[in-house]
């Protein structure tokens, strides 16, 4: 069991790192369009290394507590129990923070797009909001249990 949900982790996070590369990747082409200079330097270059692959290992991490407790990842419907273990010890969205922040902007240095920075960097707030609507949700859920581990 704990193969298959570290396979299923692993898959899964491949993808959230394709789709960061493909972000940064689109950036370069607004960059191209709009006559923007990239970026490179073997500090941003590694610096984008380092934040996908610390991106990648925190959302690993943060997925296989999920499958461990028979959750899904990407769910419409509201989750049936409360994490608190793991990643989630230090952090109430590691995922979100593993994938919209490190690997995204990861990837937006490791390709030296200075447009898909500002994309990343804009996308932040929106993400937030999605964050605070979610909280809303887990606090009318889990009631004292969400309002004991949030603080």
């Amino acid at each position: 069991m704990v193969s298959a949900n570290l396979l299923k982790s692993t898959l899964h996070n491949f993808g959230v790192v394709i789709v960061g590369l493909g972000v940064a990747y689109l950036g370069t082409m607004v960059d191209s369009l709009f006559g923007v200079s990239a970026f490179a330097s073997p500090l941003a270059t590694a610096g984008g290394w380092l934040l996908l692959g610390l991106g990648f290992l925190v959302r690993l991490w943060a997925t296989f507590h999920f499958y461990v407790h028979k959750m899904r990842v990407i769910s419409l419907e509201p989750q049936t129990a409360l994490i608190t273990s793991g990643p989630y010890r230090f952090s109430r969205n590691p995922l979100y923070l593993g994938g919209n922040v490190f690997i995204f902007f990861g990837a937006a240095l490791l390709l030296g797009s200075p447009t898909a920075l500002v994309l990343v960097s804009l996308h932040i707030p929106l993400m937030d909001r999605f964050i605070r609507r979610e909280e809303k949700q887990l606090e009318r859920s889990f009631g004292d249990e969400w309002r004991s581990y949030k603080r």
